[in-house]
C-alpha cells in the first residue's frame, strides 16, 4: 500500500481545441517525474476533473498513470456525485495503475451532506475500491468541511490511508493529527501552509504550486525533515504570494498561464473557464518573478 510522504503535483489537464493535448501532458509529465517531487495527483480540482466526460477521465487515467508506472506513484482523483460512480471510477483507476484514489465529498445537494451521510458514502466507497482511498477536504469549492471528527472516525477503515486538507484551518490539521490513528496520513492542500502543517504533524502536501516551482516546494519539506526549521521557513515565505496569484487571486487560468510562464505548456482552461488577459498575465508574471525562482527549475 502507498505511503503517503512528501510533496504531490496535483497537474492540470492540458487542452488544445477544446481537447485533451496528450503530447502536452506527456512533455509536462516527463519534466514532472524528474523533479524532486513524490509523485502526481491526477484529475483533482486543478485537473478540471468536473470539466471532463467519463469517457476522457478513463483514456486520460489510463495515459498517466502508464506513464508514471515505475517512476513516481500517482493518485487519482475519483470523486463524483453518487456512490456508484465514485466507486466505478476509483476500480478504473485501480486497474490503470492508480497507487492510491483521492475522493472528493459529493456537493451538489450540499445541504443534505451530514456527516453521518459523508460517513456511508466514505465507508461505502472505501469497502468497495481496489484502491486506497485518501479523503478530500476542498470546503472552498464544495462548500462542505469534512470535520476532524469525522476524519478520525473515518480512518479507522483499512482502505482509507490519508486526506488532503485544503481547509487552510491549521486547529483542524492539528486536531486531525491528534486525533487519528499513525496510519493515517494528512496532507495540507496548498503551498501557503505546507510548513504550518508539517509541524503539526502533516507528512506532506499536494500543492498546486508544485506545478510552477516542484523542487522549491519539495524543498521546504527536505529542509524541515533536515531540522533546517529557519531554511525552510524563509522558503516557505518566499513561496506564499506566487501562491496566492495561482490559487486564489487567478485559479485555475492564472496556474496554467504560470506553467506557460515556466517552459512547460499550460494553455487555456476549458470553458466555461476564461483565461487571463493580458494585465492580469502581467501582474501575475511580476509576482512570480518577485520570488526569485521564476527562471528556475
Amino acid at each position: 500500500m502507498l505511503k503517503l510522504h512528501g510533496v504531490y503535483a496535483p497537474v492540470p489537464t492540458p487542452f488544445a481545441g477544446g481537447r485533451i493535448a496528450y503530447d502536452k501532458l506527456e512533455n509536462n509529465l516527463e519534466y514532472f517525474l524528474s523533479t524532486r517531487l513524490e509523485g502526481i495527483v491526477l484529475m483533482g480540482s486543478n485537473g478540471e476533473f468536473v470539466l471532463l466526460t467519463p469517457k476522457e477521465k478513463e483514456e486520460l487515467t489510463k495515459f498517466a498513470c502508464a506513464k508514471c508506472k515505475g517512476r513516481k506513484p500517482i493518485i487519482v482523483g475519483t470523486g463524483a456525485e453518487t456512490t456508484e460512480e465514485t466507486i466505478r471510477l476509483c476500480n478504473m483507476a485501480a486497474e490503470a495503475g492508480a497507487d492510491a484514489v483521492l475522493v472528493v465529498t459529493p456537493n451538489y445537494y450540499k445541504g443534505s451532506m451530514s456527516e453521518p451521510v459523508l460517513k456511508k458514502f466514505y465507508l461505502d466507497v472505501a469497502d468497495a475500491s481496489v484502491a486506497p482511498v485518501i479523503l478530500y477536504n476542498m470546503p472552498r469549492n464544495t462548500g462542505i468541511n469534512i470535520s476532524s471528527q469525522l476524519a478520525s472516525e473515518l480512518a479507522l477503515h483499512g482502505n482509507i490511508i490519508g486526506i488532503k486538507d485544503s481547509s487552510g484551518n491549521l486547529v483542524q490539521i492539528s486536531e486531525c493529527v491528534a486525533k487519528s490513528p499513525s496510519t493515517f496520513k494528512v496532507f495540507a492542500g496548498s503551498a501557503s501552509y505546507l510548513y504550518a502543517s508539517l509541524t503539526v504533524g502533516a507528512v506532506g502536501g499536494t500543492l498546486a504550486l508544485a506545478n510552477v516551482f516542484p523542487n522549491e516546494c519539495a524543498k521546504i519539506q527536505e529542509l524541515y525533515e533536515k531540522g533546517q526549521l529557519e531554511e525552510s521557513l524563509k522558503l516557505q515565505m518566499k513561496l506564499i504570494d506566487s501562491n496566492n496569484a495561482c490559487t486564489v487571486k487567478y485559479g485555475i487560468a492564472g496556474l496554467k498561464a504560470a506553467m506557460d510562464m515556466m517552459g512547460l505548456y499550460g494553455g487555456e482552461p476549458r470553458l466555461p473557464l476564461l483565461p487571463l488577459n493580458q494585465g492580469e498575465k502581467d501582474d501575475l508574471k511580476m509576482i512570480l518573478k518577485a520570488s526569485g525562482f521564476l527562471c528556475q527549475s
